[in-house]
């Protein structure tokens, strides 16, 4: 497998979104960009903040969740990277809060980011690493989906998320390597 050029973190900018459960995305690739000594800068031409490390870039769309394949899609096709040299991490409503999947395609699930890039890519098949943050109907809650995620996590929830978003660093090397399958094994077995 080729390793990942396109590292993708999706959420929503602006201060009123950064702490909500729909921007654990953005938290990864904050996390990954200091723990690369990097930082992102905003680039206009691909709608977002973005960082070059070696022959990987970093990107934080900086459209609304609905409109995250614009910059992807950008940035992808300027550098011509190809749709399974890219990693999207998104929060995953179908994962209870601290779940983690890694997979190459598939459906959306209704996650209107994932909606977005498979339409502007032309394919669902780019990498995405699926961070739980549970269902509102799982956790006992009536909000709404759309209310749930653009809200914060609950105190109870977040160490499970916090844990999850270390142990995908700590699963950096497998993931910048290539070794999905590698990766995928470290990522899914038991929490410690």
């Amino acid at each position: 497998m080729n390793p990942p050029r396109l590292i993708v973190g999706l959420g929503n900018p602006g201060p009123e979104y950064e702490a909500t459960r729909h921007n654990v995305g953005f938290w990864f690739v904050d996390h990954l960009a200091d723990k690369l000594k990097s930082s992102l800068a905003p680039q206009a031409k691909f709608y977002g903040k973005a960082a070059r490390i070696g022959e990987t870039w970093l990107l934080q769309p900086s459209t609304f969740m609905n409109r995250s394949g614009q910059a992807v899609a950008a940035l992808a096709n300027f550098y011509k990277i190809h749709p399974e040299e890219i990693l999207v991490i998104h929060d995953e409503l179908d994962l209870p809060p601290g779940g983690i999947r890694l997979k190459q395609g598939g459906g959306n699930g209704g996650h209107n980011g994932l909606k977005d890039i498979q339409a502007k890519l032309g394919t669902p098949d780019f990498w995405r690493l699926r961070l739980g943050i549970g269902h509102p109907r799982t956790l006992g809650l009536s909000q709404e989906v759309v209310d749930f995620v653009l809200h914060q996590p609950r105190k109870e929830e977040l160490p499970d998320i916090e844990h999850a978003l270390a142990r995908c660093l700590l699963a950096w090397p497998k993931l910048a390597a290539g070794d999905f399958a590698g990766a995928q094994q470290q990522l899914h077995g038991k929490a410690v």
